[in-house]
């Protein structure tokens, strides 16, 4: 028995502060591909989203469909990820987002809502 909890112990620790929540893992590869519908179900009641021509507070449908014309518009070549962190339950990543039209500077900042990360910013700002 003391064998069991040598061997198990190291590794309930071990994953209790290496596992990071799993939304902006999540962001990441739906920015990658340019993927509406997966970066929307992150989105909190009302999303902050900022293009290089406009930028606001949406509700989630607003967003969505923001996003969707965004997309539509710069159809997503690659998503390199410059910088990402967590600080006290928000999670957030700097990248740049190359589109056939020209490469973004992207931030994507979420925050812990109950048990799940919700997507409160996402800024898009031409290189």
């Amino acid at each position: 028995m003391k064998r069991f909890f040598t061997m198990v112990l190291p590794v309930l620790l071990l994953s209790s502060f290496t596992a990071p929540p799993a939304g902006i893992d999540e962001m990441v590869a739906a920015m990658k591909t340019g993927n509406t519908v997966m970066i929307s179900k992150f989105f909190d009641n009302t999303v902050e989203i900022t293009l290089p021509d406009k930028g606001g507070s949406y509700s989630k449908s607003q967003a969505e469909i923001i996003l969707k014309d965004f997309f539509a518009n710069n159809p997503v070549k690659s998503f390199e990820v410059i910088h990402k962190g967590q600080n006290a339950g928000s999670q957030y990543c700097i990248g740049t987002l190359v589109t056939r039209n020209g490469s973004f500077r992207t931030t994507i900042y979420m925050k812990q809502k109950g048990e799940l990360q919700v997507l409160q910013e996402l800024r898009f700002e031409s290189r």
